[in-house]
């Protein structure tokens, strides 16, 4: 074989690093055992030879040939060098208290065999691509790499698998382009950006002594991280940025990156109204709620001159679960939804950066719940840029009883998330990783993730003597400089400012803060304002009309059952929903599934987008709902409601990732954001929403109380007993109740079809209102197909949502009615079956609650004061006594019975839900339901 052909024409010429590596293993593979190769790498080598054969050119004219002798030491260096790339991270200086060990037995020449001397003879462009002028030898080459990969900043991202991104950020860094280059007017900008972020804590610390704030000290430089970034965002054009942070370091971020003024700031703390101090040009946008919440849970939107808005999220301190809503918000600001089909997504308009704590981000299961859609199609939104604020310990939990892993960003790589580890201290290298990384998610449209590493300089909030738990850490925070000293320091030894200058940007900077909290000192005496319910919601839901056009429905409904002639439904589905055809001919009723797409059309039809998400929810749990059909020869996709007249607005249904917290805060903050879409979520079963109860803790409910953050998010929990044991019975229903007050979300458990027509369309019609609020619906699971639940044409084209439902052929003999029945969803149609026509009944009135919150108290009464010769009033309930609706009802039934006895039928008090054996749920049913209709 000859190494004399052109190294144009040799696919080894551009291979360097593990590539490289590899090859010369299979080479070496290939001269001992050719036959255990595949045939293309034995025809490669025949043609090609040696690829450590290939003449390397230098920037002189002299060439430097590799002896084919030292292939053990070349490879030797190759993998070297690989090493260095990979595992630079474990000896870089990239902790401010230099309290970590590092680990450079992987960066050693002597590991791999080699000394000083063999590096030298080994080519530079062996080792690495574009090497600069100064870099003349192997040895030179790997000393480049050591400076790269073991500095200040460190990275890791050889666990991404697309090639194109690992190679791009080796370019990225080999090209020094990581390294801090800013000039004499950015490091100005730098430093005095650092004195205000310092100057704001050591303000408030001294003057307003024992404050909680969850001060940033420690890691200031993330304030000039995200000031990069929204930089960066303006000059790209961005429309909106959003973020998600905990408390720590929130009054800095609204102070200097939304630029919540210093008064409003102060205010907060000296306990003042600040309103009078709100920024008159409107660029400032701040809602509250009449409960209010603590200062550093507040959020906030900015919106610069040149249109960029910057927007903070509201946030409880359950640390990491705003994540996936300000994801979502993030999907929402992205997404047309005034054209029909699917919403159309522009990444370029917005992106999410998510504030992480070093303890929570590896702790908490929702990180990694909202990493793993963030390449799912329903959630996807370009890439977010992920923060750790990395203060090496939780509340008083040292790292080494805070994970099982090296880092704390070590869950993102699992999801191919490269990682970014800078020193906080490094304010220069704070601002090229932002640049990385924003230009990374510019170009890849994936997540990153910059591990800002620090420290807390104080306890767990400024009450907290940290010195008990933590005394060798405080030790050294407590004789450790301010990033702010030291790059002050740093820049009067460049000459950029003198001593004097450095100190008198300080200066400058607590006689700015002192005259503004002058200015709320004088306001001091202004009294607090007392924040109160809006009329809006103290007066709930009027009665809207939602019916709709007889000749409207029917359209659409021949229109949902006409697909496209080369479209081949599977036979038993198609014969399935042309059964929808016969209630428009009079035959048969509209089932649930069948009113909810016509419910869904209208909506389209009055511009309304639609969001619908779930596991298996365009399906359907029990195969009922089938809003996407697939064609039973290719797999193709139709969506009849893409293809409806008049439609003005988009809709989509996603089948979503097996879990509900992160999805369904995801769907929270879509609908927070866009306000005129019909967002709905869908448990699988209801009890899953138990593993989203903090989504409902903390946000749905009470959202618009805490912050005055409005939402119309529905949600969908199949509901019912059935026999299938406690984990596929109850939707928890008592929970939802538990939390309802003050016309915070509307509960309801349905039994009728039609019913959940018209409230689809009342909750759609109320959206942009200001009296707007979350709907939670138990929906049914065998009443899906139930005849009793089904709806004629009329019961849609007439009407409104009923809050109660009166079983049609009871109650007529006024003055016999001894008992009256109040029961919802299921229970109530299972009474129905057993009354039938009423007949033997006339004793008894059955009351369907359709809607259990706010409780129709009123129309409950006007039908207790029909029945005057009525004994007792009943609940009746599937659920035990102790769960399920009956505690919530109890007492209103109290206060209407005017004397009456109010009596309970169900099951007994239970730990459990329901039976584990569906006979034994059958003899309990039948029990309960005799028991109710026993005549007195």
């Amino acid at each position: 074989m000859s190494s004399n052909y052109s190294d144009a024409k040799s696919p080894w010429s551009s291979i360097t690093g593990p590539n490289l590596g590899y090859i010369m293993e299979m080479y070496d593979l290939y001269q001992e055992s050719p036959e255990l190769l595949d045939p293309e790498y034995v025809e490669l080598f025949k043609q090609y030879g040696s690829p450590i054969e290939v003449t390397v050119g230098h920037q002189s004219s002299a060439t430097t040939a590799v002896d084919p002798n030292n292939f053990e030491k070349v490879l030797a260096t190759v993998h070297l060098a690989e090493a260095i790339r990979a595992h630079g991270h474990l000896a870089s200086d990239i902790y401010p208290l230099n309290d970590q060990p590092k680990d450079t037995s992987r960066m050693e020449p002597s590991t791999y065999g080699l000394n000083e001397q063999d590096l030298t003879e080994v080519p530079v462009a062996l080792i690495l691509n574009n090497a600069p002028s100064n870099v003349t030898n192997g040895l030179e080459a790997i000393n480049y790499l050591k400076s790269l990969y073991t500095d200040k900043v460190a990275f890791e991202f050889s666990h991404v698998i697309q090639p194109q991104e690992r190679s791009w950020l080796q370019e990225k860094i080999e090209a020094g382009e990581v390294k801090p280059t800013l000039d004499a007017d950015k490091k100005k900008q730098v430093l005095d950006l650092l004195t205000r972020v310092e100057g704001f804590e050591k303000f408030v610390h001294r003057t307003f002594v024992g404050q909680k704030r969850f001060s940033i000290e420690g890691v200031d430089s993330l304030v000039v991280l995200m000031d990069e970034l929204v930089q960066l965002s303006e000059s790209a054009g961005t429309k909106d940025i959003m973020i998600g942070m905990a408390h720590r370091g929130r009054l800095n971020v609204l102070t200097h990156i939304l630029n919540k003024p210093y008064e409003m700031m102060f205010a907060g703390f000296a306990h003042v109204g600040d309103d009078a101090f709100l920024p008159e040009d409107g660029s400032l946008q701040i809602t509250k709620g009449w409960f209010g919440d603590v200062k550093y849970h507040m959020g906030a939107a900015y919106k610069s001159v040149n249109g960029t808005s910057v927007k903070l999220a509201y946030n409880p301190s359950h640390l990491e679960i705003v994540g996936p809503v300000v994801v979502g918000q993030t999907r929402a600001a992205q997404e047309v939804t005034d054209e029909t089909g699917i919403a159309k997504m522009d990444p370029k308009k917005s992106y999410a950066i998510l504030v992480h704590g070093d303890a929570a981000f590896p702790g908490q299961g929702i990180v990694t719940e909202t990493l793993n859609f963030s390449r799912v199609k329903a959630y996807q939104t370009g890439g977010s840029i992920h923060i750790i604020a990395n203060n090496l310990i939780g509340f008083t939990t040292e790292q080494f009883d805070s994970r099982s892993t090296h880092y704390s960003s070590d869950p993102a790589k699992g999801f191919e998330v490269p990682v970014i580890h800078v020193n906080a201290d490094e304010p220069e290298a704070v601002v090229a990783v932002a640049r990385l990384a924003f230009e990374y998610r510019a170009k890849f449209g994936k997540d990153i993730l910059i591990d800002l590493i620090g420290y807390r300089r104080y306890g767990h909030n400024e009450m907290d003597e940290p010195l008990v738990t933590n005394p060798t850490m405080y030790h050294g925070i407590h004789q450790h400089d301010t990033v702010r000293e030291l790059y002050g320091k740093q820049l009067a030894a460049e000459k950029v400012l003198s001593e004097a200058d450095v100190k008198k940007l300080d200066t400058d900077t607590q006689k700015e803060m002192q005259e503004a909290y002058d200015k709320v000192k004088e306001n001091k005496s202004a009294e607090f304002p007392k924040l109160e319910i809006p009329e809006a919601v103290l007066n709930g839901y009027p009665e809207v009309p939602t019916g709709v056009d007889k000749a409207v429905l029917t359209k659409m409904n021949e229109e949902l059952l006409t697909w496209p002639t080369d479209f081949s439904t599977f036979g038993k589905l198609a014969k399935i929903l042309k059964r929808r055809e016969e209630p428009f001919k009079g035959k048969g009723k509209i089932d649930w599934a069948h009113a909810e797409t016509l419910a869904f059309g209208t909506i389209l039809q009055d511009g309304n987008p639609i969001r619908l998400t779930g596991q298996d929810a365009q399906r359907g749990t029990f195969a009922h709902r089938h809003l996407v059909l697939h064609d039973d020869k290719n797999g193709n996709e139709l969506v009849p409601l893409h293809h409806i007249s008049d439609a003005k607005a988009s809709f989509v249904v996603y089948n979503s990732p097996l879990s509900e917290a992160s999805v369904l805060g995801f769907e929270y903050g879509y609908n927070v954001e866009n306000n005129k879409a019909l967002v709905i979520w869908e448990a699988q079963y209801g009890d899953f929403a138990n593993m989203a109860q903090m989504m409902f803790d903390q946000f749905i409910s009470a959202g618009r109380a805490k912050w005055g953050q409005k939402s119309g998010l529905v949600m969908l929990l199949p509901h019912g007993y059935e026999g299938q044991g406690p984990e596929h019975s109850s939707a928890r229903l008592e929970r939802h109740l538990q939390m309802a007050a003050e016309n915070n979300w509307t509960v309801a458990n349905l039994s009728s079809a039609a019913n959940y027509f018209h409230i689809l369309r009342r909750q759609a019609k109320m959206l942009e209102e200001d009296s707007i609020r979350p709907l939670i619906i138990v929906s049914p699971k065998s009443l899906l197909r139930h005849p009793l639940v089904g709806a004629s044409v009329d019961d849609l084209t007439e009407g409104h949502f009923e809050t109660i439902i009166e079983q049609p052929n009871m109650g007529k003999a006024v003055k016999k009615v001894e008992r009256i029945l109040f029961a919802s969803g299921k229970m109530a149609i299972d009474l129905a079956e057993r009354v039938k026509d009423g007949t033997d009944y006339e004793w008894a009135h059955i009351v369907r609650v359709e809607q259990l919150y706010p409780f129709p108290a009123e129309k409950i009464k006007a039908v207790i004061d029909r029945y005057p010769n009525a004994k007792e009033l009943a609940w009746v309930q599937e659920e035990p006594q102790n769960m399920g609706s009956w505690t919530f009802a109890d007492p209103y039934l109290r206060e209407l019975s005017d004397g009456k006895e109010v009596k309970y039928f169900g099951r007994t008090q239970r730990q459990s839900p329901a039976e584990g054996d569906g006979e034994a749920h059958k003899v309990e049913q039948t029990r309960i339901i005799d028991e109710a209709l026993a005549k007195l």
